[in-house]
């Protein structure tokens, strides 16, 4: 071989090489948009944490209907995204027939554990853990006995927040009424904040004096409703404490922007073909507290719930996961 072969050769390998470090990750919002202040809020800051954190740059796309999804994933894909990450159950069928036609892609998908994709990472969340811990301030500050839960799209995931919230709040107060609304049954659902407002009066009329919303951004209306009502609400997945100070008994913590953070960091060496689950051992879950509501929590309220943290993490306490069997043994 000629030098001059051998030179074009290391120059081919060379520009190979630098086109794979440079695949800049890639992140696709589920409806409701990046800024919906919980889930996809969530997911961009973590993306924006590893840009911060390294400079790097990331490719993103928000969806205007669910028309999009395939050709958003497409698109992605097909512009050299790697990895490209999505938020939401909602794409995995997508996933299921683009991801073989991108076999040296990797992919992530949040809230999703029944792909078997040897590209595909999925990340999927003890949402009933945090949910119990947060079940158990409501029914402690609770002063009606009454406590509230809306959620957003009538799914199994969402019942899965609402059958842990409810063992929470019955380990706290055995007698304690939790009433129960969904906000839908499309999509839609997600970004209702009007309906989510009118569920939460509704609530309240019922005799609800704390609701806890797992609806993404129909969930803001919620929050907004019960601080005008006077009455107070639980945030999740983004710490929304800080929407309506003093009137947030506390946020339901689903760590999205941590598996964002960790999937862009991977990159190309992101570990593929298994499951990832983030529960309360490993700080995927948990509940926010700060500034914004130290006042709500009593230090019995805060000793009790993290007591019940720890026998969770040891297995002690063991939390019904309502997806494993559609069923929640207490209502």
């Amino acid at each position: 071989m000629s030098l001059m072969h051998k030179f074009l050769g290391a120059a081919a390998t060379l520009a190979l090489t630098a086109g794979v470090a440079a695949a800049d990750p890639a992140i696709i919002f589920d409806l409701g948009g990046k800024f919906d202040k919980s889930f996809n809020e969530a997911a961009f800051n973590g993306a924006q944490r590893w840009a911060a954190e390294t400079g790097g740059t990331f490719k993103e796309l928000e969806m205007q209907s669910e028309a999009q999804r395939e050709q958003a994933l497409r698109r992605l894909a097909e512009a050299g995204a790697n990895p490209v990450v999505m938020t939401g159950f909602a794409f995995a069928d997508v996933l299921s027939k683009v991801a073989p036609d991108f076999p040296d892609t990797k992919f992530a998908i949040v809230d999703v554990d029944w792909l078997d994709l040897p590209n595909v990472q999925q990340v999927s969340f003890a949402e009933h853990e945090g949910s119990y811990l947060v079940g158990m301030m409501a029914a402690m500050a609770s002063k009606s006995g009454t406590v509230g839960f809306i959620g957003g799209m009538d799914v199994p995931l969402i019942s899965k927040f609402a059958c842990g919230y409810v063992q929470g709040v019955k380990a706290a107060n055995p007698d304690a009424k939790v009433i129960q609304n969904m906000t839908g049954t499309t999509p839609a659902a997600w970004n209702d904040p009007v309906k989510g407002a009118e569920l939460a009066k509704a609530q309240k009329s019922q005799g609800a004096d704390v609701i806890y919303a797992a609806a993404g951004g129909t969930g803001i209306g919620v929050l907004q409703a019960a601080a005008d009502e006077g009455i107070l609400s639980i945030g999740v997945d983004s710490n929304q404490n800080h929407l309506h100070p003093g009137q947030v008994l506390t946020s339901m913590l689903k760590r999205v922007d941590n598996a964002v953070y960790d999937a862009f960091k991977a990159g190309t060496d992101l570990e593929t073909g298994t499951i990832r689950v983030m529960n309360l051992a490993s700080e995927g879950v948990g509940y926010a507290l700060d500034d914004n509501n130290a006042a709500l929590v009593t230090d019995e309220m805060k000793a009790a719930v993290d007591a019940a943290a720890e026998k969770i993490k040891s297995g002690e306490i063991q939390v019904h996961d309502f997806t494993t069997d559609s069923t929640c043994p207490v209502q």
